[in-house]
């Protein structure tokens, strides 16, 4: 289980880079972050498919439509929404609704994987749990409050922003369930080789939708130099660097730390992305986080700490012996 969680870890950290991406990049649109980033993710896994062309070869064409749905829903779709949630709301109110997950996760997979992972009892999810949501509560409290007072806030593109991040959220809920039911039915297969295939699977839809984009803008005629924006090199240099380390190396890690953990624990440890994420953005900042931050950070700490410790119990079932009637 230690070896799960180290793994959850490093796809914590790796994942957290994704919330500086739009940051670094305010004038792209969220769109062309998201498929740049896919498009170079898929070709990062074009080599690697090469070294594990045997292993891909086993998988079926259902496998195969599994890892279409989850790239289109968990990749594309949920950085299209996160990426257009920060340029419209700034980076702490996505970060406070993104930081929802591990407790929507836990409570989603202990009610949904009972049967197969054992159940985590909720008595004892219960600290775990709400010392997570208050470390998230103070941690986005202390943001809101930072974004207040920097800038006068547009209360309508805010509201889109959040309702963006909701998605996000919702399409991060969907694909570490359906991600780790994969896993968990095939548990002879390379993680690796997993995370490789998403990536294989996400390379045409990402050039696809690189191509319909350029399109969209030359029909807008707004100006924005296609195919790579203003400052190519850095555009370029970002998508593989976040293709590389967020999407392949996150995407193994967690794969592998989704075939060690209980589902219900592996949401909770989502809150390495949360603790990542803000540690680059006040670094990014240049400032040390406020008391009330550091506070959240504690609990959110904590709560990761309480959650590891819970066993999950298998769920007895009652078998009732059937009587001929005489």
């Amino acid at each position: 289980m230690w070896v799960g969680i180290l793994y959850a870890l490093v796809a914590g950290l790796t994942w957290g880079l994704v919330f500086v991406g739009p940051l670094l990049l305010p004038e792209y649109p969220a769109a062309l972050q998201s498929v740049g980033r896919y498009l170079a993710f898929g070709l990062i896994a074009l080599p690697l498919a090469w070294l594990d062309r045997t292993e891909l070869r086993r998988l079926s064409s259902s496998d195969w439509k599994e890892a279409l749905k989850l790239s289109a829903v968990g990749n594309l779709l949920y950085y299209v929404c996160l990426a257009a949630a920060i340029q419209r709301a700034g980076g702490p109110v996505p970060t406070m609704i993104i930081g929802t997950l591990p407790v929507v996760i836990a409570i989603s997979a202990n009610l949904r994987n009972g049967r197969r992972d054992g159940r985590l009892p909720w008595k004892r999810m219960v600290p775990s749990l709400l010392l997570i949501a208050l470390g998230i509560a103070c941690v986005n409290q202390a943001e809101w409050q930072t974004l207040r007072v920097m800038s006068q806030a547009d209360s309508a593109r805010y509201a889109t922003g959040a309702a963006l991040a909701f998605i996000a959220v919702i399409c991060w809920t969907w694909y570490p369930l359906r991600n780790a039911d994969w896993l968990r039915a095939h548990p002879g297969r390379n993680p690796r080789v997993w995370a490789t295939a998403q990536g294989l699977a996400t390379l045409p839809l990402a050039l696809v939708g690189y191509l319909l984009l350029w399109m969209w803008q030359v029909y807008r005629g707004d100006g924005f130099p296609m195919p790579f924006g203003p400052r190519p090199g850095f555009f370029i240099g970002l998508m593989v660097v976040i293709a590389l380390l967020a999407s392949w190396l996150g995407t193994l890690c967690w794969n592998q730390a989704s075939q060690r953990l209980p589902t219900a624990l592996a949401g909770q440890l989502i809150v390495f992305e949360t603790l990542a994420a803000l540690g680059y953005a006040f670094a990014l900042r240049g400032t040390m986080p406020p008391p009330l931050t550091m506070l959240g950070i504690a609990l959110l700490v904590a709560g990761v700490l309480w959650a590891v410790r819970i066993k999950p119990q298998p769920i007895k079932t009652t078998v009732q012996a059937y009587v001929h009637p005489s």
